[in-house]
This record gives C-alpha cells, sequence and structure tokens, in this order.
C-alpha cells in the first residue's frame, strides 16, 4: 500500500494484499525447485543492501531531525521521540520482545537439508560455508540497520520501520520497492518449509506428493495466509508473538531436545557436559519465549 502511495496509486491495503497475492505470490509458491529462484534472491539481497544504505544516508544526515527537510511530512506520532531511560531500557523486560522478534531473523532450520541437497558441489564444509558467511553477514547487518534506524526515530519507530519515513523520501521510496522485491522472492523459501512441515506431520510419504496435490496444499495454505494477514494488521504484534512462541522453540528448546536424545545411549563424557549445557539452553529458551509471548500481548 505505502509502496503504491509512493507512486501515486492510491489503494486500500486489502486489495493491495488480494492482488499481490493472487498475481505474485502464487505463482511463486508453486514453483517446485527453489535454486530456479536464486537470481532473483540475488536481485533481493542487492535491494536490502541498498535499502540499508538509504537508511544510513537519513541517519547521518538531517532530513529527519528538528527542522529537517521532511519532517513536516510526518504525523506526530510518527516523528522521533527519545526519553532519558538510556542503555537501562535494555534491562527492561520489554527488551525480551526485541529478543522474540530477532529470533525469526535467524531461522533457517526448516530448509536446510533442502537447501543442502540443491548446494551446488553440496559437500557438508561447503554447506558450513556458507551457513557461516551468510550468517555472519546478517547478524552484521541487522545491528547496524536496527541502530541506525533507532538512533533516527527512537521510540517512534514502526514495526516496518520504512512506514517512518515521507512518502515524498524519493530514497526511501526505492527502498520500499527493493524491499518488497526482497520479501517477495524470499517468501517461497518460508512458505515451502511450511508446506512440506505439513506434509511431514501428516506422514505423507515423497512418492505420494505428486504435482497436484502439492499444488492444491499450495493454494489452500497460501489462501489463510492471506485471510489471516488481512485481519492482522500490527506486524510488531505478529513478529513479536511468533518469535517468543515459535523462534524461541526452533532456536533454543527442539534442537537442544534433538541432540539430547540423540546422544543418550553411552554418551561420552564430553557429550554429558553438552547435555548439561543442552538443558540449560532449553530452560533458558522456555523462560524467554513466556516473559516475551507475555509483553507481547500486553503491548496489543
Amino acid at each position: 500500500k505505502d509502496l503504491l502511495a509512493a507512486t501515486g496509486i492510491a489503494v486500500s491495503r486489502s486489495n493491495a494484499l488480494i492482488g499481490l497475492t493472487s498475481v505474485v505470490l502464487l505463482p511463486l509458491c508453486l514453483v517446485k525447485n527453489l535454486s530456479s529462484l536464486a537470481p532473483f534472491s540475488l536481485v533481493g539481497i542487492m535491494g536490502m543492501a541498498y535499502t540499508s544504505i538509504a537508511i544510513g544516508i537519513r541517519f547521518f544526515g538531517s532530513a529527519y531531525k528538528p527542522a529537517g527537510r521532511f519532517l513536516p511530512d510526518l504525523a506526530p506520532h510518527m516523528q522521533p521521540a527519545f526519553g532519558s531511560t538510556g542503555a537501562l531500557g535494555a534491562l527492561s523486560p520489554k527488551s525480551l520482545i526485541l529478543i522474540s522478534m530477532l529470533s525469526t531473523a535467524y531461522i533457517a532450520h526448516f530448509n536446510a537439508p533442502k537447501f543442502y541437497r540443491e548446494l551446488k558441489n553440496n559437500t557438508m564444509d561447503r554447506f558450513k560455508t556458507v551457513v557461516t558467511s551468510s550468517f555472519s553477514i546478517s547478524v552484521a547487518l541487522y545491528a547496524i540497520v536496527s541502530a541506525m534506524g533507532f538512533l533516527t526515530f527512537g521510540s517512534a519507530i514502526q514495526g516496518l520501520i520504512l512506514n517512518n519515513y515521507s512518502t515524498n523520501d524519493v530514497l526511501l521510496s526505492v527502498s520500499r520497492f527493493a524491499v518488497a522485491i526482497s520479501l517477495i522472492f524470499s517468501y517461497p523459501l518460508l512458505f515451502v518449509g511450511t508446506r512440506d512441515g505439513l506434509l511431514d506431520l501428516i506422514r505423507l510419504k515423497e512418492e505420494e506428493r505428486t504435482n497436484s496435490l502439492l499444488n492444491q496444499v499450495s493454494v489452500a495454505l497460501l489462501a489463510i495466509t492471506t485471510v489471516l494477514a488481512l485481519k492482522v494488521t500490527d506486524l510488531t504484534f505478529v513478529a513479536s508473538m511468533s518469535g517468543s512462541v515459535l523462534g524461541t522453540a526452533l532456536i533454543f528448546i527442539y534442537p537442544t531436545l534433538m541432540f539430547r536424545a540423540a546422544v543418550k545411549d553411552n554418551p561420552t563424557n564430553g557429550q554429558k557436559w553438552e547435555r548439561r549445557l543442552c538443558s540449560i539452553i532449553a530452560s533458558l529458551g522456555v523462560a524467554i519465549g513466556g516473559v516475551g509471548a507475555k509483553m507481547a500481548l500486553h503491548s496489543l
């Protein structure tokens, strides 16, 4: 909606969502081989890099500071606002909402086997290199962009930071388009993981997963997701709640429980210590998820 508004096209959120789902997302979600999306994923990465640079330019510039040229375009609740809490804010229980949201940023476990199978020359060493380098770059990028965004708008920052910027800001309007491209072509990666996970849950064998069945399941899941998106509009709540409930489970709880189960018979001395450490990590995940979910509900 905001992207179209920046180009002078007025359309409701519902119409924009239904149109995007029908014309763009559905064909992409019907793709069977994710490797065919690789060129578009590269375009998405370039778009995110551009957006990071654009946010940096606005942070170091003065366009959104007092008397800035874009500040009058913003509604009062969107204008930069800073308090006096400082670094002590990290000790607040509300900071667990951010931790829960960050949990969703690094979830890729469900597609790991598929990525490994489709990786060219898929040795374990190459796969480790891909995972280590991509996660390291992602961590650095998230930290830098989050810091610049918060230091630009403070407590007025929105769940999607691009919503804070003026629609007359051409630099960030291009960023909206770049992020849209990135999200569109990364959506099938998450969607396929959801679809395959559902089929695994009902124990449907690989040989029974015909193209016709996959298409039917894809259409049904996409329809359900679209209906939910039409009803739920608070992106911050969605990210924090899904991160606290699902993200912490996938990152802190399930992997540790799986490791404990895998080495429960005749573990080495080192594995015994690892099992104890896994218990601590799993307990920490439960605590973070519980408090994060509670704070997310209180933020409604």
